[in-house]
């Protein structure tokens, strides 16, 4: 009956019942936490407490390594902090109002972007999206940490190809030239139109989950890649949603010796069997709840932390 119901109400039974089934998650061991120079780093709100325990306590179970760090989008409770700090050995917990724009956008995981580029000088931050589940070791994900090398966890199949010149990219991806529409193609098919003299490149990647050395410079390289968005697609563009993710896979793209995840063992739930050798799956917002996959596999990854 509720495929019934209009697509929001939906959303919300479907959450509703998927937080239901995965409540034992508040009974496995907690995280124990490393000051090893390793952050494992999501924005969160009381909605997606569950799920949230279910992503960073298999993540951190196949890593064994790292401390947990999280941006309040204003909405955990006191009591959502008292749980946080039992299950995630008392991480570091940041307010969304108190990240400084400085002309950049506000909403659209803006900020969330922003707190890795200004923290991540000295620790190797991981941004970890709540809708994640870590099912298998994560060899790459260790290697990348173990050379500080960033990593880019990929869109879809297609991208395998990862990061390519700008005008190349383009003609690869977009071989008609401009489109209009979602505000990704908007601006991954102008992106011929920024000198080529810069040397940049661009990967078609994912940023609910990405692997920041512990490197860089902060903010200009993303300051500089914003001004040519705002150039392509206007000012009040480049505050919609999705204007972060391209920003993510453009600054990642041009790290030094990148490390581009496989996409057959970290892949986005496009409502497709995964394989057996599949490590990590990103249960998008599309497809998050059909054919019950998202629950069976954090239920799988549930067990597995009971062990």
């Amino acid at each position: 009956m509720s495929s019934l119901l209009p697509r929001r109400w939906r959303s919300k039974v479907e959450a509703t019942r998927h937080a239901e089934a995965i409540r034992d998650i508040l009974e496995t061991p907690p995280i124990q936490a490393r000051q090893d120079g390793v952050v494992l780093f999501s924005m969160i709100g009381t909605a997606v407490l569950l799920p949230y325990l279910v992503a960073v306590k298999s993540l951190w179970h196949e890593l064994r390594r790292g401390r947990v760090a999280i941006l309040d989008d204003g909405t955990l409770t006191a009591q959502d902090r008292a749980i946080l700090a039992h299950h995630c050995g008392d991480p570091q917990i940041m307010r969304i109002a108190d990240v400084v724009l400085d002309g950049f956008p506000a909403g659209g995981t803006w900020e969330r972007l922003l707190t890795i580029l200004d923290n991540r000088a000295g620790e190797y931050w991981i941004q970890l999206d709540s809708d994640t589940v870590t099912l298998g070791a994560v060899d790459e994900i260790a290697e990348a940490i173990s050379r500080n090398r960033s990593f880019l966890f990929l869109g879809g199949r297609d991208a395998e190809i990862g990061p390519l010149p700008l005008a190349e990219f383009r003609r690869h991806f977009y071989p008609g030239g401009p489109q209009d529409g979602h505000v990704q193609a908007r601006i991954e098919s102008r992106l011929d139109s920024i000198d080529e003299q810069r040397g940049w490149k661009y990967a078609r990647g994912c940023s609910g989950f990405a692997g920041f050395a512990a490197t860089g410079s902060g903010r200009p390289l993303a300051a500089a890649f914003l001004a040519q968005m705002e150039r392509m697609i206007g000012p009040e563009g480049v505050s919609i949603w999705g204007t972060e993710q391209v920003t993510s896979n453009f600054h990642l793209s041009n790290e030094p010796q990148l490390v581009v995840l496989p996409y057959d063992r970290y892949m986005n739930y496009w409502n497709e069997d995964w394989g057996a050798d599949t490590r990590f799956i990103h249960f998008v917002g599309t497809h998050r709840h059909d054919n019950g996959a998202y629950i069976d596999a954090s239920l799988t990854a549930i067990e597995k932390l009971k062990s």
